[in-house]
């Protein structure tokens, strides 16, 4: 089916509460490349790769997240996947 790209910006108590790690983890155990960072204005920025049901699968974790943390509400935009991530990463 080919590998999709997805843009992700997370929005409530995501910083802190090692969301990015967790990311990190959850994507490992998915077999989803790309990465996680930290945005100034409180969010967290979050492009991932693979094929559709791993793209669902990481997004309906992204949508809780880990334990300690408190998603309000994520904006997700399909991108064409120009460059191939090998891994994921916390930037």
């Amino acid at each position: 089916m080919g590998i999709k790209q997805k843009h992700c910006l997370i929005s409530g108590r995501v910083q802190g509460v090692s969301y990015r790690y967790s990311a990190q983890q959850q994507a490992h155990k998915l077999g989803v490349t790309g990465w996680v960072r930290n945005l100034a204005d409180g969010r967290v920025e979050l492009l991932i790769q693979g094929e559709a049901q791993q793209l669902e699968d990481m997004l309906n974790w992204a949508n809780q997240g880990p334990r300690f943390a408190e998603v309000t509400s994520i904006e997700v935009t399909e991108q064409s996947a120009d460059l191939t991530f090998t891994d994921f990463e916390i930037r």
